[in-house]
């Protein structure tokens, strides 16, 4: 028998969860802490947990990893699937599968390529969603009144932007405080240029006409905070125009692309918000003599053209020589020509009072008065038959009134019984006994009080009947 078989039975023995519990203390104690360079593998996105597991990976081997939900809130990189990157954390296992892996701590892009590549897919997702399109951008003031800064308010930035601001034109600043590199940097300036946004009209603080997002110079690392989506998404979506100025001429981020106007520096931003003050006096100077001399010239063309056109002119006298001849001539003409029209209109006088005698006359006028006469005898015998019309339809309204009236019923004999209250009484068993009543005949009506009988109903309680008039004979019992 093998000497190495004969010796096992000796050996200390562990228990499943005794080993991996070594094994756990060992790979933790040998790599606490670790830097990895690798490609993420299998990232689909944070765990409903918050969490984010994947795994990194290289030509030849791979390694789980797993980003604890408060570590991946604080990130400034967040995991991204194909991304090559450097992370940092502590080499555990996880016994469970028998699986060793790194729990990150830190990650960051493997090198400015791995950095451009993420910049580059960015810029092509935020561009298809129209944040870069000209048609968003917003012309700037001509001369703001407020202009809002964010910026650091400890570096060079800010100095060089007042400076300038001093120089070209002074304006009221303000300046929103932010951290423009590291760790929370963009999402103070996205808050940032939301609270300026945020604003009102007319309130304590003025609400700036122009917004200016300056940052200096740096490394692609330095300006990242400018590429993050929270930044970008809040300058395409500020309704006061904003400059952006982040970095040298050569320095490129994706807030750049956002703004409404890029800036090469911070200073250039500066001469961008306002004009030169001395330069505007001057052009003004310029523009006011330029308008002068307009006007003078002008004046003197008027000068000109009005001498010209009052040589062009004919003299009074020359004008009205011709009129005064004709007025001369017509005046010569006017007695003569008034007597022949005088003898024209007595001639025709004499005729129309040659016709106009007194026979005529008085023969239109008995022509008048037959005329008269006739229209008034038609006149009356259209009267009288309209009223024998009418009075045929009264006779014959009133021989149907008579042939439907309740009187001819009682010529014939007939009687009409009425209550109290004057209503007609068509059956016996509606009078109650004792109950006073009229009776209607042809010649004249009586009052009566009706007797018992048998279908006669009692006597209905009622006020004391009124006095009977005394000129009108009172009826017995004509039961």
């Amino acid at each position: 028998m093998d000497a190495t078989a004969k010796a096992l039975p000796n050996s200390q023995e562990y228990t499943v969860s005794e080993l991996s519990s070594a094994l756990k203390r060992t790979v933790e104690d040998a790599y606490e802490h670790v830097r990895v360079r690798g490609e993420i593998s299998g990232f689909r996105g944070a765990h409903a947990s918050g969490h984010c597991y994947f795994a990194l990976k290289d030509e030849t081997a791979k390694i789980e990893a797993v980003i604890w939900k408060g570590v991946h809130g604080r990130m400034r990189f967040k995991p991204q699937e194909g991304l090559e990157v450097i992370a940092t954390g502590k080499l555990t296992t996880y016994p469970g599968s028998s699986k060793y892996q790194i729990v990150i701590e830190a990650l960051e892009p493997a090198g400015v390529g791995a950095l451009m590549a993420l910049m580059e897919e960015r810029k092509k997702k935020l561009a298809a969603e129209g944040l870069f399109d000209e048609a968003r951008k917003q012309l700037l003031p001509w001369l703001p009144e407020v202009i809002g800064v964010i910026t650091s308010p400890t570096g060079a930035v800010i100095r060089d932007i007042l400076h300038r601001l001093e120089d070209r034109f002074p304006r009221h600043v303000l300046v929103w405080p932010v951290r423009v590199q590291g760790e929370g940097s963009a999402e103070q300036v996205a808050a940032a240029i939301e609270g300026f946004n945020a604003l009102e009209e007319g309130g304590d603080i003025p609400r700036p006409d122009l917004l200016i997002v300056a940052r200096g110079g740096g490394s692609l690392e330095d300006l990242w905070s400018f590429n993050e989506e929270i930044v970008v998404r809040a300058a395409a979506g500020s309704m006061i125009p904003l400059i952006s100025a982040v970095g040298h001429e050569t320095d490129i981020t994706l807030i750049d692309f956002a703004a409404d106007k890029r800036a090469p520096t911070p200073t250039a931003a500066a001469e961008m918000a306002v004009p030169v003050r001395a330069e505007l006096a001057v052009e003004i100077s310029n523009l006011a003599r330029r308008n002068f001399a307009c006007w003078q010239r002008g004046q003197e063309h008027r000068r000109s053209e009005l001498r010209s056109a009052a040589r062009a002119l004919p003299k009074a006298q020359d004008l009205l020589a011709i009129p005064r001849q004709r007025l001369d001539r017509a005046s010569a003409h006017l007695p003569r020509a008034l007597r022949a029209n005088t003898h024209i209109f007595d001639r025709r006088l004499s005729m129309v009072s040659g016709r106009l005698t007194l026979n005529t006359l008085k023969t239109q006028i008995e022509r008048a008065r037959d005329r008269v006469a006739r229209l008034a005898d038609s006149a009356q015998r259209c009267s009288q038959h309209a009223i024998e019309l009418r009075r045929t339809r009264l006779r014959h309204s009133a021989q149907m009134l008579a042939a439907l009236s309740y009187k001819s019923v009682l010529s014939r004999g007939f009687a009409l019984v009425r209550d109290e209250s004057g209503l007609p009484l068509h059956h016996a068993a509606q009078v109650g006994s004792g109950e006073h009543i009229s009776i209607e005949f042809a010649d004249g009506r009586i009052d009566a009080v009706a007797g018992s009988h048998p279908d006669a109903v009692p006597k209905r309680t009622k006020s004391p009947p009124k006095q009977a008039a005394t000129a009108k004979k009172v009826q017995g019992d004509l039961f």
